[in-house]
């Protein structure tokens, strides 16, 4: 069975067409084409700043959402959205998951997997997905060009019956790039992620999970457009749960120790939302060991306000 099509001078003028164009990718429509999510980008503010302990707390809702284990699609809501990052030298280790998801259904489009349980109400519940996961950066702090490799394990959801995810560990290595240039950083990020499956004759789903960012920050306010996504190598359809994921984010965050961050979504593929808004709150944690975790090339890279 084929697989489903993919849905399809100066500063001031380059950063203004910079968001006019992607105004426009907001608007594209998607074609008809899961894990609800692929997996955020690295974080790399965290290696910039000088604490090294960041929290941020948020809340995210999300229109025209595909569950592809229940067969629905319908509206989700994220409560409780953390991620926490500690930093040691070079090491950054990340954490993260959502502590409540709530997900309203809206129109059925295929029967569900065997196993799962019909919403209640309409509404299904479940927590997930938890992430932990190290990066590495490879190179000096006082380099234009970063280099990190990231890798870890992720559990997307903790109850099979819901529908909403696989309740099955998956693992992900990937490498991650960034480029400085003033205000303006390019990253990009690559790597294969290891995915279960509820298919007892697929048991394994290998997929190639990417990212794409450009941010420009000036003073204590950052903006930023991300491409992030998955994508499974097969020429049908994958497994249910693992199929193809895209999103196009723009977010702007205000605030250096203190921080809020507002995201737009655009899904670019049919297990991905139609259309979705973030919001979180931040903050760094300033340990003891503050000044022995930075050399003086990252001490100097943070005083310029390197995004």
């Amino acid at each position: 069975m084929p697989a489903p099509a993919s849905r399809r001078g100066r500063a001031p003028a380059g950063r203004f067409g910079l968001l006019l164009g992607c105004v426009l990718l907001l608007g594209l429509p998607r074609a008809t084409d899961a894990q609800l999510r692929p997996l955020d980008p690295l974080e790399w503010q965290a290696f910039d700043a000088a604490e090294p302990v960041r929290l941020e707390l948020g809340v995210a809702g999300f229109d025209g959402q595909r569950a592809s284990l229940a067969g629905v699609r319908g509206e989700l809501w994220e409560l409780g959205v953390v991620r926490a990052s500690w930093r040691t030298g070079r090491v950054l280790f990340e954490a993260s998951g959502t502590a409540l998801r709530v997900f309203h259904d809206e129109v059925r489009l295929e029967e569900p997997v065997a196993g799962v349980k019909p919403a209640r109400d309409g509404r299904r519940l479940d927590a997930g997905d938890w992430e932990v996961a190290t990066a590495v950066r490879l190179t000096p702090a006082d380099r234009p060009v970063d280099l990190a490799l990231r890798f870890g394990t992720r559990l997307p959801t903790t109850d099979n019956r819901v529908g909403l995810e696989r309740d099955a560990t998956d693992f992900f290595a990937l490498v991650a790039g960034r480029w400085r240039v003033g205000n303006l950083a390019l990253s990009a990020e690559s790597g294969l992620g290891i995915h279960g499956t509820r298919d007892p004759e697929f048991e394994q789903s290998d997929v190639w999970s990417y990212a794409l960012a450009v941010a420009y920050q000036r003073g204590g306010l950052t903006s930023r457009i991300e491409l992030v996504g998955q994508k499974d190598g097969l020429d049908y359809r994958p497994p249910r749960g693992t199929e193809e994921l895209r999103e196009l984010r723009l977010s702007v965050s205000a605030g250096r120790k203190r921080w809020i961050a507002l995201s737009l979504v655009r899904g670019l593929a049919e297990f991905s939302p139609a259309a979705g808004l973030s919001i979180a709150i931040g903050t760094v944690l300033p340990t003891r060991q503050d000044g022995a975790s930075l050399g003086k090339g990252q001490a100097k890279g943070n005083e310029a306000g390197q995004p």
